[in-house]
């Protein structure tokens, strides 16, 4: 007997772990894909697990543990770009306990003594580090393994897939602004720098601004300093005094990033929505579309958690 076949719409993070869990399901899988991987905004995050402006609450802390323990798996293979890494986490007002305390690593809440100055509270704990350049082909790897095909073709209205399959997965991210109209989504507007080392040894990340996150992501060979998180703001091109603005901050919160080596300055725009869309929706024609978008800063953190609610309405609507 012949598969069940599926066709998902955009090769980002979503996409391709959307893809991963169907073919695991049994089904003969095709990505349509304006761009590969390496060229979405997935390839630009600063990736470690954090669940980071992303809703509904409840459903984020279940998608983003299931993920986390995808990702400790990974992490076992040297050829994912998947790393443990502590990290510290800053905050210039109270913070509560966290809902996804339970699922990192080592969590400890730092008494006011240990809580470095200027800040009001500080977490510790271990967390995966996702070094995107290396674990997106790692995944297509996998797509490819296992014999999925991968077209690139630019899809302006969601009847031309539905047209051709009769079960399409939507991983379009902001794509889906113009794919569906969904004027609900906005461009989150991320700047990051790449600098040689890394230089520290600890993932730092304080919110501050919620515009202007400051954080540090110490990878194998290199590190990524950030950043923004500017919304409605569509402007992919590297800003030269928001690139000062980072370093400053980055300098701040760890001296030893300072003299660093400028290797990349990179931009990419967060699918930001008021809450995930993750629903069926049966067309017409009688296709099923499975819509998988507006993960905002927590793509990656969610990514695997998804991708087992996609295959469960899948089933469900069968």
């Amino acid at each position: 007997m012949s598969k069940p076949t599926a066709l998902v719409l955009g090769s980002g993070i979503i996409g391709l772990t959307s893809a991963i869990t169907l073919q695991r399901a049994g089904y003969a899988v095709t990505i349509w894909t304006r761009e590969r991987a390496l060229n979405t905004t997935s390839s630009v995050a600063a990736a470690f697990w954090f669940p980071y402006r992303a809703e509904p609450a409840a459903a984020v802390t279940a998608w983003g543990d299931a993920t986390f323990q995808t990702l400790l798996a990974h992490a076992d293979d040297p050829a994912s770009g998947v790393l443990m890494r502590p990290a510290l986490m800053l905050f210039e007002h109270p913070a509560e306990l966290p809902p996804w305390h339970a699922t990192v690593h080592n969590f400890r809440q730092l008494p006011a003594a240990e809580t470095p100055s200027g800040y009001r509270a500080a977490y510790t704990f271990t967390t995966s580090m996702i070094e995107m350049p290396r674990y997106l082909p790692y995944l297509e790897q996998q797509f490819h393994a296992n014999g999925g095909r991968i077209i690139e073709r630019t899809v302006t209205h969601i009847d031309e897939a539905t047209s051709t399959a009769s079960l399409v997965i939507n991983c379009t991210g902001l794509g889906s602004y113009s794919l569906l109209s969904d004027h609900e989504l906005t461009p989150i507007r991320g700047q990051i720098i790449r600098v040689a080392g890394p230089p520290v040894d600890t993932i730092i990340f304080t919110e501050g601004d919620l515009e202007w996150p400051t954080y540090i992501v110490p990878r194998a060979h290199d590190c990524i300093l950030g950043g923004t998180a500017n919304e409605g703001d569509w402007n992919l091109s590297p800003e030269p005094s928001i690139a000062a603005d980072i370093r400053f901050r980055c300098a701040e919160l760890a001296p030893a990033t300072a003299a660093a080596p400028v290797l990349q300055h990179l931009v990419g725009l967060r699918p930001g929505r008021s809450s995930i869309r993750l629903e069926a929706e049966r067309q017409p024609n009688g296709a099923l579309v499975i819509h998988n978008y507006g993960h905002g800063g927590a793509g990656v953190t969610l990514s695997w958690g998804c991708a087992s609610a996609v295959l469960t309405l899948v089933q469900a609507h069968a």
